[in-house]
């Protein structure tokens, strides 16, 4: 099956091509920068090409031939990145790639959002049901995203949701690195008391869930969220981690509004600035936003199991660190 993936040599992208080229697929994929596993998932025969979801020609031509497409693509946290681009790429890319798709006949079609489109989580584990209240201008475009999806699913094409969790693995050189780096050092300055739920996602697990719900019939027209098997509160998150890396974490609180004021300043004074400052609001909100989500829908329809555990995959992930001297 010939196979188009946006966003192919990112960190869950380059798993996806990676996943699909062992099971034997014809992989194009498309992406705004090389990633890290360019040049060894050319080798393997993937047909990669460096642009953007805006090209609307670029995007039609690689769509053309294909059975299937992941949009995975998106412009994601940058403290300094203009609105505008997040709405071009998340909203207008997933237009493009839609519109190619349904012009060149695509069968199936699976789009990428985010869990943060349910915004702080209130009362949970949260369901696809939980209210929308995007926390931030990358959460709201990847809802409109899903509105763009939506308008294309009324006129009669196959297109399925993902929603995941705070996605972590291999080949992830930003998310959970700074945690481990913390961890690695025995100390950590948790703002709050550490009890806000956090829900991982191991890389792995979700490649099952996309390349799974993308050939169920009953995951049409629908949107699911994607987590491993709970979520955790944060303070144990990190002490899990330093268990990992064989370290006793020891914790130092500080109340969140002193430190969210900093944060902000610190935003401020960097806007002007290319570099991104070294604390910012969104930092700090992870200390107090929970998530936590409910993926009975996914094991319904298309039988995700999450294979990989918290454990393990905190320990493949600290093995990769140390491998490319992150930690």
């Amino acid at each position: 099956m010939k196979i188009f993936i946006t966003g192919a040599t990112g960190f869950t992208g380059a798993h996806l091509t990676e996943r699909l080229l062992d099971e034997g697929h014809e992989v194009v994929g498309l992406d705004n920068q090389k990633g890290i596993c360019f040049d060894e998932l050319k080798r393997r025969g993937a047909d990669l090409h460096i642009g953007s979801v805006t090209d609307t020609d670029l995007v039609d031509r690689l769509t053309e031939g294909c059975q299937r497409v992941y949009h995975l693509a998106a412009a994601f946290r940058k403290v300094n990145l203009a609105k505008q681009v997040y709405w071009d790429v998340n909203v207008g890319g997933t237009r493009n790639v839609l519109q190619a798709a349904q012009r060149h006949g695509v069968e199936r079609v699976l789009y990428c959002s985010t869990c943060g489109v349910h915004g702080n989580v209130e009362n949970y584990p949260a369901g696809e049901d939980a209210a929308i209240a995007p926390a931030d201008w990358y959460q709201e475009t990847k809802w409109q995203g899903e509105v763009v999806c939506q308008e294309f699913i009324k006129r009669g094409m196959w297109i399925t949701i993902v929603r995941p969790a705070a996605i972590y693995g291999p080949g992830d050189p930003e998310r959970f690195v700074m945690i481990y780096k913390r961890a690695a050092k025995g100390r950590f300055v948790m703002v709050g008391n550490g009890s806000t739920h956090y829900h991982p996602l191991y890389v792995t697990n979700l490649i099952d869930a996309m390349t799974a719900a993308i050939e169920s019939d009953a995951a049409r027209g629908n949107a699911y969220l994607i987590a491993d098997e709970s979520s955790v509160p944060i303070k144990e998150l990190v002490r899990e981690v330093g268990n990992t890396l064989g370290k006793k974490v020891r914790f130092t609180h500080v109340p969140y509004w002193p430190v969210y004021c900093v944060a902000r300043a610190c935003e401020l004074a960097y806007k002007p600035l290319p570099a991104e400052p070294p604390i910012f609001p969104r930092r700090i909100d992870w200390f107090i936003q929970n998530r936590s989500f409910d993926t009975t829908a996914a094991r319904r329809d298309f039988g995700y199991r999450p294979a990989v555990d918290l454990q393990t995959g905190l320990a493949r992930t600290a093995e990769w660190y140390k491998e490319h001297h992150l930690i």
